[in-house]
């Protein structure tokens, strides 16, 4: 019997993921009616169990509170539902006539869904929803802290879908979870894309695995406040999102920025909404108690109570506290509070104008929340849009609190718990993931158009240029031609009278013969024996001179140089043939240096030749 977890924790994988696939199966047969049955009655389970599955998770991982993740749980078993109600993600989505076009909605199998131990039940709800509104199977590998809620809530819902109709096995979930059995749920071959949410590491690893992922970033989420904006309002905003289950959101505010001249109405606000503010010795304390020294999140700070995390920085707050904050002087390493804390404590800038807090905004962002949230209070929507277009970040949210605005409670975007950071924070989208992440569409296309149409190529002529035909040729002038070029490099050629006209066909061949039987002045061929030569005596006849005693008119020509193939080329070799102005001759098995090569052939030093 096995007693390694990790053994025990790799042969759950393969055996739950094979039970999610073959339930998968059946299910990629469902009509989106059925889909849909399934779906309803797993957020209705999830609303009916949402205090139950709070408390658990609170009992279980310490982080949040009870209130807060009844919120979380209601989000996406309630308000999650209401928004995908109704959207096509299995069989015929849609058709368009005009263009002959079907799109049909196909599910990826098998999510592996990663679910952290800041958010375990409300993760499980939302993954399991939109995996099966896309047809899909989920198996859920929990954190080890949180375990048991995370496996107590997938069974709750695989009950519910089984009820209304799924196949058994649709939705599993791991009883025994260590990193080495996460690791092969996120390479098991039968999983289709996986659903990462979780630490820098964990991300880094689903998009290591070689499946297709979607992962999430740090949120260091920085709020912009316009001068002009109402305060009160802004304050008290800011307040609510970051008090949110102790600040355990990763779109929850980190730091608030705002100008000198308002610094004194924005205390007072914070005041009026119960925030403690922390002198600069609590400050320090604060630095060091949340962050380590390695610059990571102290992980027994997280999700805390602002009371619980004062008494372990060594200080006291009053009981009603909502939320620390503490003035901060810059943004980096040296600056723990500029960083995303996980916790109920945020951090201020005050600046001498909007446009210094812009600065500040994206020196937060760059530092450790690229592609994730911002926040900007104005009215003035000039001033929204500079904003908008300059952060870097996938989601900025206007005059609202920054869990619920980033999430879809109080703004229009998709209701999600996996905020996609883009390109820029290391993920495969920007998007608040949803059931159409989880579909891959296929396309039905007729022909509706010839290429031509489109592809306009223009003609082009394959055919070599036709030569004029022989007969069109005038012999004469070819002959005068060459002679002038002959003449021209002091090669006398020997004159005669025009011949009788020949056939058309053989004016070519007969022109080059001719042109080189004037050059070495006799014919050779057999149509000229018997002919008068200058000397007055038959070609070849009784009088001619023996063909050892025949000259030509001209010099004859000097023999072909010989060359030298070398066997090695350096640089320096070429460096002489240049300054010497000659070439180098190389055969097939010539070494030369590349160096030598990219010299020679500027100056065109080497030629190729065959040993004789």
């Amino acid at each position: 019997m096995l007693h390694d977890n990790d053994l025990i924790s790799i042969q759950e994988v393969r055996e739950k993921v094979e039970k999610a696939a073959a339930a998968q199966k059946k299910y990629a047969t469902f009509t989106q009616e059925q889909v849909d049955a399934v779906v309803e009655a797993v957020a209705a389970a999830g609303r009916a169990h949402a205090r139950e599955l709070a408390e658990m998770a609170v009992e279980e991982t310490a982080y949040g509170n009870v209130k807060d993740k009844i919120a979380k749980n209601l989000l996406n078993a309630e308000h999650l539902p209401n928004q995908i109600r109704g959207m096509k993600t299995v069989g015929v989505l849609r058709e368009i006539p005009g263009d002959k076009v079907i799109e049909v909605g196909v599910p990826v199998g098998v999510v592996a869904a990663i679910v952290p131990t800041t958010n375990p039940t409300s993760t499980v709800i939302f993954k399991v929803i939109i995996s099966l509104k896309g047809g899909n199977g989920v198996v859920i590998s929990p954190h080890p802290r949180a375990k048991k809620c995370t496996a107590y809530t997938a069974e709750l819902l695989h009950k519910a879908a089984v009820a209304a109709g799924a196949p058994e096995g649709i939705i599993q979930c791991l009883t025994t979870p260590t990193l080495e059995g996460t690791q092969a749920l996120m390479s098991h071959k039968k999983v289709g894309v996986i659903l990462a949410t979780g630490g820098a590491s964990m991300v880094k690893a689903a998009y290591s695995s070689g499946k297709p992922a979607f992962g999430v970033g740090p949120g260091n989420v920085p709020v912009l406040l316009d001068s002009r904006y109402d305060i009160a309002d802004a304050v008290a905003k800011v307040v609510e999102g970051k008090r949110f289950d102790y600040g355990t959101v990763c779109s929850s505010e980190q730091a608030l920025v705002a100008c000198l001249d308002v610094r004194d109405r924005v205390y007072a606000e914070l005041k009026k909404n119960k925030a403690y503010v922390a002198d600069a010795q609590q400050a320090e304390a604060l630095g060091k108690l949340l962050v380590t020294s390695a610059g990571t999140i102290n992980p027994s700070c997280v999700g805390q109570s602002p009371q619980k995390i004062a008494k372990m920085a060594g200080f006291e707050v009053p009981p009603d506290t909502s939320i620390i904050v503490a003035e901060v002087a810059g943004v980096g390493k040296f600056h723990p509070l500029s960083v995303e804390k996980l916790s109920p404590v945020l951090a201020l800038y005050f600046v001498k104008d909007f446009e210094a807090g812009m600065d500040v905004c994206e020196q937060i962002l760059r530092f450790g929340g690229l592609g994730h949230t911002c926040v900007i209070f104005s009215n003035d929507e000039e001033k929204v849009r500079r904003f908008g277009l300059r952060m870097p970040a996938f989601r900025v949210l206007v005059n609202t609190p920054a869990p619920q605005g980033s999430t879809g409670v109080t703004t229009a975007i998709l209701p999600s718990m996996t905020l996609g950071c883009g390109a820029m924070g290391g993920n495969s989208t920007s998007d608040n993931v949803g059931p159409l992440h989880l579909i891959n569409i296929k396309r039905i296309a007729y022909w509706i158009r010839d290429a031509g149409e489109v592809l306009k190529v223009p003609e082009i002529d394959e055919k070599p240029a036709a030569l004029p035909p022989a007969a069109a040729i005038d012999r004469q002038t070819i002959i005068a031609a060459v002679e002038r070029y002959l003449a021209q490099r002091g090669v006398k050629v020997k004159s005669e009278p025009p011949p009788t006209a020949q056939p058309a066909s053989s004016v070519i061949a007969e022109v080059a013969a001719e042109v080189v039987e004037r050059m070495l002045g006799e014919k050779k061929t057999p149509k000229t024996c018997g002919a008068a030569t200058a000397g007055g005596a038959p070609s070849g006849g009784a009088g001619s001179a023996p063909a050892s005693e025949w000259k030509p008119e001209t010099e004859p020509l000097p023999p072909a140089p010989k060359i030298t193939i070398v066997d090695f080329v350096a640089e320096a070799d070429v460096r002489a043939a240049i300054q010497e102005k000659r070439k180098i001759y190389i055969g097939p098995k010539t070494i030369v240096t590349p160096a030598a090569r990219e010299l020679a052939n500027q100056h065109d030093i080497l030629v190729m030749a065959q040993r004789s």
